[in-house]
């Protein structure tokens, strides 16, 4: 089970040479950074208000309610037949398909469907199809909640989520046995149906964590949806522009960041022998090494984002101000760390979903040679931080005074640059 505990694999093992990997890291980011500052004097990006829709025909389809409907019913099948293996199958991973399905299918399989795609989860959720369903039943509008949901909410919910499911993931004793994963995943259930209804749907979008994780990454996709319900095609540096300023998406991609990078920390063979032999035993280890990383990121994050508004003379601005452009930073993170779990575990999960004996079957071929390998990821890396320089960048025009734009961006270049070594450097060490 280490292989779905564990996204990166021997990354120590990649050919790469370490200069070439921080050199060019280094240097992208630099001319990247010059290169604004001298050819983007004013913010190009619109938000939720760009896009050119799609044929009416695309549109109706999209929305078609067999479609959605056909959706919703996929997701409860899935969900229940997780959950029936949880309950009856084997506490074997090797012989039971649901830590696969959740470890790799959902929380992996997101990120392409949802950087293609869109918000798929919001159409797959199990439990806003559970807690529409209930609302029937009870002749209740989901849309109209007994009480209205505080904004001061805002991704909370879903930051505390995600941490505990990646605790679970990445720090717990026994992430791939059954009882754990079951206990989990009915008590999650149950905490997301009580906000739900006392807060109604809306609940979900930012306080479910897979759904708040899907819509998120979803900024990025090239088709979505217009600030006036049109569905659309856009530059996703317009859809990532447009995420919302609400509390806790600091603490969500700090989140995201953090988990991934001790990821890659946890696989190499320094870690590997300090949670051998810490006296505090493994489990406190890891879940202290997790917090520490999570700790780091937002630590660096929010020294960056303070000083850059300190330099720029606009302290009132809050800290969410450039806090989307991390969200590229933890996409290419989130493909450079799992694209190998993906395309080698994902198969096996599928065939031991279809009853197929995946130790009797060779192993799937690695879709790309480690060479190739070694590229993708740190291309991801590199690519998404320079997206992230070019989304701080457009948005730092737009909120800081024009004579105080480049020295406001200082210290989010800076910021930028740490965050690239410290990925490349888990990368290949």
């Amino acid at each position: 089970m280490t292989g779905l505990a564990h996204g990166v694999g021997s990354g120590h093992d990649l050919p790469i040479p370490a200069f070439h990997a921080y050199a060019g890291a280094f240097a992208a980011l630099l001319v990247s950074f010059l290169g604004l500052g001298l050819l983007w004097p004013r913010s190009r990006f619109r938000g939720d208000h760009a896009g050119r829709p799609l044929p009416a025909t695309v549109q109706r389809w999209a929305g078609a309610s067999f479609l959605r409907g056909g959706l919703r019913v996929l997701g409860l099948v899935a969900a229940a037949t997780v959950l029936l293996n949880l309950l009856l199958g084997p506490d074997d991973p090797a012989h039971n398909p649901a830590p696969g399905a959740v470890y790799v299918l959902l929380w992996v399989g997101l990120v392409p469907a949802s950087l293609l795609l869109g918000p798929v989860w919001r159409l797959l959720n199990p439990l806003r199809t559970l807690h529409a369903l209930g609302c029937r039943v009870s002749q209740r509008s989901p849309t109209e909640p007994p009480r209205r949901m505080p904004q001061r909410l805002g991704y909370w919910p879903a930051a505390a989520g995600l941490l505990a499911f990646t605790w679970l993931e990445l720090a717990s004793p026994a992430p791939a046995s059954t009882r754990p994963l079951l206990v989990f995943l009915l008590g999650y259930a149950f905490v997301q149906l009580a906000g739900a209804a006392v807060f109604g749907s809306d609940w979900f979008d930012r306080c479910d964590a897979f759904e708040a994780y899907s819509g998120l990454l979803a900024r990025l996709a090239p088709v979505g949806r217009r600030a006036d319900g049109q569905l659309v095609v856009r530059n996703p540096l317009h859809g990532l522009d447009g995420t919302p300023r609400a509390p806790g998406l600091v603490a969500i991609m700090c989140v995201l960041l953090g988990s991934t990078a001790y990821d890659g920390a946890s696989d190499t063979p320094t870690w590997i022998t300090t949670l051998q032999t810490s006296p505090l035993g493994r489990t406190v280890t890891a879940t202290l090494g997790l917090l520490g990383s999570m700790t780091a990121i937002a630590a660096l994050y929010c020294v960056g984002a303070g000083s850059a508004r300190l330099f720029a003379g606009t302290v009132r601005r809050p800290l969410t101000t450039f806090a989307h452009s991390l969200l590229p930073i933890a996409t290419g993170y989130l493909v450079a760390h799992y694209w190998s779990l993906l395309t080698t575990e994902g198969p096996r999960t599928v065939l031991t979903a279809m009853g197929s004996d995946p130790a009797g079957v060779p192993g799937p071929e690695p879709p790309l040679s480690p060479a190739n390998l070694a590229t993708l990821q740190v291309t991801s890396v590199v690519t998404g931080h320079v997206l992230g320089v070019v989304a701080a960048h457009d948005r730092a025009v737009r909120v800081f005074p024009p004579d105080r734009t480049l020295a406001g961006e200082v210290p989010l270049l800076i910021v930028m640059i740490a965050y690239t070594l410290g990925g490349i450097g888990l990368l290949i060490s």
